[in-house]
């Protein structure tokens, strides 16, 4: 995996942390759902740039 895109995937997933601590802090379940949903799709390109790493 590139550099850039573990950076990337990276940032996505700390947006997303802060998106739902915000809406924990606000009580916007709205906002929380949108940081989990981040996390979770930064975790998902993290875990299939591995699996391309595991085959080069």
């Amino acid at each position: 995996m590139g550099n850039q895109d573990k950076l990337e995937n990276k940032a996505d997933e700390k947006v997303g942390e802060a998106k739902e601590a915000l809406g924990n802090a606000s009580g916007d379940d709205e906002l929380k759902g949108e940081g989990k949903a981040d996390q979770t799709k930064a975790n998902l390109k993290q875990a299939g740039e591995k699996v391309k790493d595991a085959f080069r």
